[in-house]
């Protein structure tokens, strides 16, 4: 058994509210791990904070016309008051705007600078004329090379690629519209090639790993690791602690996870290396499936690097919460439930019930509230707090507020025994990050106590053989014990609220499953309904998986003259094929009136090839000619999007001749 352990959650990044698809992710397993470690009596702390750099945040706080620092500051309060209300207990939860961690940061990159794992290289980048500055990833868009849809410069979100500013096809400077230009500068790079090796034999150790984790990132290994850049041209981040670098910050992925250090530090700033140096420390990470390569490689091969620090005992990382028929949530696209309104509906322990009970450990799970008011009403109504409200009202109207203790008969000593099986069966589910398991053991023990209820019937025998009443009663406190301190990490409110009843501290969880003479001889109150049922539908303020309305970008003003430039005609689709070479993209053959043009579309996820001959679509034919994938488009299609990015096809409301000029 290791002396101690560190629960790190993934730092949320503070540019926007969480949802439940996070809380399910990375924050309510890590506490309920926590929470679960404490009552076995392990040295534990849950580490976290928002990530507060990166082009993401400047990007947000200029189009609402704040600084970073005001944008972060709103967030962080935000996000840090949905995880107090729903009960996810931090040892510390920090920021990386802090100079805690910026001094930290800076230290840990001359570690490796001056061992030779960082390195400075010529760079071709965007930069732009207009602003006169070099442009991150984030800050230029233009098309997707192979999906065709619009892109950002570090990765495309319709087909999931990740992407370099130069392969987008008619790039943009995010910031005026405006052309870039390919202009030479530097950053710096973490040689992540040279631990290829050693990172294949330390995840080939980990077979106790979660199947997916291990398997995704020594897939990632096998392939090959390239050296990544760590430095952006922002103002807003760790300054890179070189005179020669003034003006280049560190790329948010390289700052962030040393996050989980700086917070451990300003948390005990005297203490803090026993939980970063020694090896008897165990380091867990909980994550979402989305953040496996760079907890399960990049970050490793950074504490590889800098040799003073542990590894990673494990990192449970879990899948996606997902709406029923598969969408995601999504905080860009908007569909999501937001933690403040869930909070603002039901109660927390609902949620965190429900959470667990479908949690993704292994897979995609399916939501939506339906399942949700089924399983509250079902299984946290009808079996756990019936259970619960049975046995405490019996005593307060049938027996006077208290039970005698009284012997255990044959039927008890089997009740008891089967407790102390379900006890080792729930410890070894949590220990092993099988939250859902855990809790299927906990309903068990409910389960148990209405069954005994159901098989004793005290209400026949309270006035004739009231020894029987007691006997029945008192066993049954001694289950419910049990099921409150076996709950606690899932349902921690409702732990307390029934632990207060009974005017009892909340036992150790091994300690749950041996007997308390002293429940005999309380004052047993008349309980309140613990749960009460949901009536009707679940609703909620924003519905789940509505699209939030978000306010229309424009782009900069230009003139009639400008616009004059562009040569929209009406054409019809002659033919359509799939892409020899990209699964989204259609070639088309498109008669614009005197020609024929070959055209290169990413709709193929929106329409069947058949669907499209011999429609009537506007075509931008003054376009400059542009390779995709290997194909000479000669002009563009013009479409909108619809709320799930899929493109809608504009046509004419009634045929027009081929060729006809769009106006």
């Amino acid at each position: 058994m290791p002396k101690r352990t560190l629960v790190t959650s993934a730092l949320p990044y503070a540019n926007g509210p969480l949802h439940l698809g996070h809380l399910a992710g990375a924050y309510l397993p890590a506490d309920i791990y926590t929470r679960f470690l404490r009552r076995i009596g392990e040295e534990v702390i849950h580490i976290c904070g928002t990530d507060e750099h990166g082009a993401a945040i400047t990007l947000a706080a200029q189009k609402q016309g704040i600084s970073p620092k005001e944008l972060v500051d709103h967030y962080h309060e935000v996000i840090r008051k949905d995880f107090e209300d729903f009960h996810i207990a931090f040892t510390h939860f920090s920021r990386t705007s802090r100079p805690i961690h910026h001094e930290m940061s800076q230290r840990f990159f001359l570690r490796l600078y001056e061992k030779g794992d960082i390195e400075k290289r010529p760079v071709v980048q965007f930069f732009c004329p207009t602003d006169q500055v070099f442009l991150p990833d984030r800050y230029v868009e233009g098309t997707c090379p192979y999906c065709g849809a619009r892109a950002r410069g570090d990765q495309c979100e319709s087909c999931g690629r990740w992407l370099e500013p130069f392969q987008l096809v008619e790039p943009r400077c995010t910031l005026c519209g405006n052309p870039p230009e390919p202009q030479e500068t530097f950053h710096y790079y973490f040689r992540l090639s040279r631990y290829g090796e050693r990172l294949r034999a330390w995840l080939e150790e980990k077979t106790h790993w979660k199947p997916h984790v291990r398997n995704t990132a020594l897939s990632w290994v096998r392939e090959g690791l390239q050296d990544r850049p760590i430095t952006r041209d922002l103002s807003w981040g760790v300054p890179v602690p070189l005179e020669e670098a003034k003006g280049k910050v560190l790329y948010v992925w390289f700052d962030a996870p040393i996050g989980y250090v700086s917070a451990t530090r300003e948390w005990n700033p005297e203490g803090w290396e026993a939980w970063w140096k020694d090896p008897e420390t165990r380091l867990v990470h909980f994550i979402g499936k989305d953040n496996i390569i760079f907890h399960a490689i990049v970050w490793p091969a950074m504490l590889m690097a800098h040799g003073a620090f542990i590894l990673p005992a494990d990192i449970p990382a879990n899948q996606f919460l997902v709406f029923r028929g598969g969408e995601k949530f999504s905080t860009s696209r908007g569909t999501a439930i937001w933690l403040r309104d869930a909070l603002s509906a039901y109660p927390a322990d609902y949620w965190r019930y429900v959470l667990t009970a479908i949690m993704p450990e292994t897979k995609d799970s399916e939501f939506d509230l339906e399942i949700f008011r089924e399983r509250v009403n079902n299984e946290l109504a009808d079996t756990f707090g019936n259970f619960i409200q049975r046995t405490l009202s019996f005593i307060a109207r049938h027996l006077g507020g208290r039970v005698e203790a009284v012997e255990w008969g044959a039927e008890e000593v089997a009740v008891l025994g089967r407790l102390q099986e379900l006890r080792d069966e729930i410890r070894e589910a949590y220990g092993a990050f099988r939250f859902r398991d855990a809790l299927y053991g906990v309903m068990e023990v409910a389960r148990l106590g209405n069954r005994y209820l159901d098989q004793k019937e005290p209400w026949r025998h309270r006035k004739s053989e009231p020894r029987k009443a007691h006997q029945t009663l008192y066993t049954s406190l001694q289950i419910l014990r049990a099921l409150v301190a076996w709950a606690e990490p899932v349902l921690p409110a409702t732990a307390a609220r029934v632990a207060s009843w009974l005017a009892m501290e909340i036992p150790d969880f091994d300690a749950a499953a041996i007997p308390d003479p002293s429940l005999a001889g309380r004052t047993i109150p008349e309980p309140e309904v613990l749960f009460p049922k949901l009536e009707g539908p679940v609703v909620l303020s924003t519905p789940a998986g509505k699209k939030e309305e978000k306010k229309v970008e424009h782009k900069p003003e230009i003139t009639y003259d400008d616009f004059a430039r562009l040569e929209i005609r009406v054409g019809r689709i002659l033919s359509a094929e799939p892409h020899p070479d990209a699964d989204r993209l259609l070639v088309l053959k498109v008669s614009v009136g005197d020609e024929v043009r070959t055209l290169v579309a990413g709709i193929r996820d929106a329409y069947a090839p058949e669907d499209l001959v011999g429609r009537q679509v506007p075509v931008l034919v003054n376009l400059k000619p542009r390779k995709i994938r290997g194909v000479t488009s000669q002009g563009m299609i013009l479409a909108a999007t619809d709320p799930e990015g899929r493109a809608v096809l504009l046509v004419p409301d009634h045929e027009v001749p081929e060729g006809s000029e769009v106006r």
